[in-house]
């Protein structure tokens, strides 16, 4: 086990994609606190390590889905970019368009007994703009360019430059961000007693904060894959692409 807690966070999550699932479930950071090691992390978040480890190993005799047995530090950056605009990406336009009326509905209803709704619905609204955005520069701007490096490579083509010089620029734009949805999430959790409904909620309540708690775990594993293996991975492929041939 000493072995294990050695490792990081983010070592982890990309050597066994399943053990994102039991990270999550413990409250244990690995999209934007992946360079810690677990050790720290269970700390972080007062999880035992023995915990941590029966977890894993329960999650590892348990059937998966067959997504989670992908490996996608090998699959082509095309695929996995797909997957992450077709799965996450129209996720979270989806689930903004349907959180946010049941956001006022619920509002209206016990915002006067549970201001902290009122809070939460101000820290979503922020952050669904601030992902609009995120996700627009991502599909238009650094996606293609990536796609077009992948692409020029496998045919031993010339890439046209980028006008955002290196592809690290904008990379460092979109973690930046990433950290800032972190945080958001943080506060909304916290502010909802980790999405627990009060003993008055009604269905749209609790509907509401089962909703948050699923979009949250969306978006944890949306920026893992990210993070942790789209953009080292890009960054990799234009270190090869621009090394002189012997």
């Amino acid at each position: 086990m000493s072995l294990l807690l050695d490792k990081t966070v983010r070592e982890l999550a990309l050597e066994n994609p399943a053990a994102t699932r039991v990270l999550e479930k413990l409250g244990i950071d690995y999209c934007c606190g992946g360079n810690q090691s677990l050790a720290e992390a269970c700390r972080a978040a007062r999880v035992p390590e023995q915990q941590l480890w029966n977890s894993l190993e329960a999650a590892e005799k348990s059937a998966l889905a067959v997504e989670d047995a992908r490996d996608w530090r090998t699959e082509p950056l095309s695929e996995l970019i797909a997957h992450i605009v077709a799965t996450h990406h129209n996720y979270v336009r989806e689930e903004i368009d349907r959180l946010e009326p049941l956001f006022d509905k619920v509002c209206s209803v016990h915002g006067k007994n549970h201001p902290e709704l009122i809070d939460l619905r101000d820290v979503f609204s922020n952050l669904a703009d601030e992902l609009a955005t995120h996700l627009m520069k991502e599909e238009q701007v650094l996606f293609p360019y990536i796609l077009r490096m992948e692409k020029s490579i496998r045919k031993q083509e010339p890439v046209v430059p980028a006008p955002f010089g290196k592809v690290s620029n904008p990379i460092t734009m979109m973690e930046h961000e990433h950290d800032s949805a972190g945080a958001a999430l943080r506060e909304m959790r916290a502010s909802s007693h980790l999405y627990t409904p009060p003993p008055d909620a009604c269905i749209s309540y609790q509907t509401l904060y089962t909703a948050l708690a699923n979009f949250e775990a969306d978006l944890h594993q949306h920026i893992h894959l990210e993070n942790n293996v789209v953009f080292p991975r890009a960054i990799k492929l234009e270190a090869a692409r621009e090394r002189p041939s012997a």
